[in-house]
């Protein structure tokens, strides 16, 4: 009979001693190998692309970048891995978050080591292994996760920090030519930026941004509130 491959382990955490201590843990588990660590996203994306591990510990406070919105670069660099949620974070809105952008999991680090073990197992035969602490904010969490498919986007959140400075501008009435001067910029440069904003908002005309950008922006009488 042919002995199984080991389930081969990527573990991304900043903390080096934690991140040695849980390697060295793994290591007595006969059925798992590690074959990378690292201590941020960037790296992790790089060394996932690069071994395509079968599951990968990731946690959630990581430098730059946190855990939770490194997952779709991680499930794109290595689709067929299980992204398993190892933190100390015990925020439903964290929890809500990472099922939404696709782990397989979501464990604190409090787990006791033979449940860690046996929750990576389980994360790479297609379960969803989540800490007991954290089964009670399931439904707090997807709750959330209905609310925002619910929610339609908000166009103002397409703008560039850029656009929403000169559609204020537009609100106050300032003309194109004000503007530039406000911002030390060409006024073609700012003709470009009225037209994406039209674009974005779905506006016919400058007269509608600056009626859009008063209601939404709370500007009255060219004072913002």
């Amino acid at each position: 009979m042919n002995t199984p491959a080991p389930i081969r382990i990527l573990v991304v955490d900043d903390h080096t001693l934690f991140r040695r201590g849980l390697i060295a843990l793994l290591a007595t588990q006969p059925q798992m190998v590690v074959v990378g660590e690292v201590a941020d996203a960037g790296e992790a994306q790089r060394l996932a692309l690069q071994l395509k591990p079968d599951v990968i510990l990731l946690d959630n406070h990581l430098p730059g970048v946190k855990g939770v919105d490194a997952l779709p670069a991680l499930r794109e660099a290595a689709p067929a891995a299980r992204i398993l949620m190892l933190t100390v974070s015990e925020e439903a809105q964290d929890l809500a978050t990472a099922l939404q952008r696709g782990a397989s999991g979501y464990l604190l680090k409090t787990v006791d080591s033979h449940v860690l073990a046996e929750s990576i197992v389980r994360a790479h035969r297609g379960e969803s292994p989540i800490s007991p602490e954290m089964a009670g904010k399931l439904a707090s969490a997807y709750q959330s996760l209905s609310q925002r498919a619910a929610a339609p986007p908000d166009p103002m959140d397409s703008l560039s920090p850029r656009e929403r400075q000169i559609l204020t501008e537009i609100a106050r009435g300032a003309s194109n030519k004000e503007i530039a001067r406000i911002f030390s910029i060409a006024e073609a440069t700012v003709k470009i930026h009225v037209q994406h904003i039209l674009r974005k908002l779905n506006l016919g005309s400058r007269v509608q941004a600056a009626v859009h950008a008063a209601r939404i922006l709370g500007t009255d009488n060219g004072e913002e509130r």
